[in-house]
């Protein structure tokens, strides 16, 4: 089951983490990564309607007129891309991504809670370090004009922006989900 708004939550699923106060950095930290998450989640929904309409489009120009595109694939990968990199930060919020729940039903919470923890600053390592690797991509892209290797050619900047952007943003989620977290066990001593 999904732990988005609106689905009904599985039982060993969480709903998002919610700031300990109103007030203070963390609290401003998070309201300000919701509102992104959100507006890149509108973003994300579009390049998805975007790249089935390039598909759709392509299939009914070729079958119709006969002219081949040469251009759809790239593009509607590009979108996908953008759709997949950009939305990932809001559903981390939701902790919606993949994960292996059978532990969670069998652990004590406080346990549980400690574990999610250790998993959230593994990924954060992993997600800080793939964000990285993405602006260098990103920057060697730019500086060396690349392209793909289609007839199309359009710049790799394009991927690569949205992966760098993507991967800042659920890098910057979970250190937001550790650091509520660690505020979280302050207030329960």
């Amino acid at each position: 089951m999904s732990a988005l708004p609106g689905a009904e939550l599985a039982p060993h699923a969480a709903p998002a983490p919610v700031a300990l106060r109103r007030t203070g950095a963390l609290a401003l930290a998070g309201r300000a990564l919701d509102a992104i998450n959100r507006g890149l989640l509108g973003v994300s929904m579009l390049a998805l309607l975007g790249a089935a309409g390039v598909l759709t489009g392509s299939v009914l120009t070729r079958y119709f007129f006969k002219i081949p595109t040469d251009w759809q694939d790239e593009a509607s990968v590009f979108l996908m891309v953008a759709a997949t990199f950009l939305c990932g930060a809001y559903v981390q919020s939701y902790r919606g991504h993949v994960g292996i729940a059978a532990l969670a039903s069998l652990l004590p919470p406080r346990v549980e809670r400690w574990r999610r923890a250790v998993a959230d600053l593994i990924s954060l390592l992993f997600c800080a370090f793939f964000s990285w690797k993405s602006w260098t991509l990103l920057h060697e892209a730019v500086a060396e004009g690349q392209t793909s290797s289609s007839s199309w050619a359009p710049p790799l900047w394009i991927p690569y922006s949205f992966m760098a952007v993507g991967m800042t943003l659920v890098a910057l989620q979970l250190l937001v989900q550790l650091l509520q977290h660690f505020a979280r066990a302050e207030v329960a001593r």
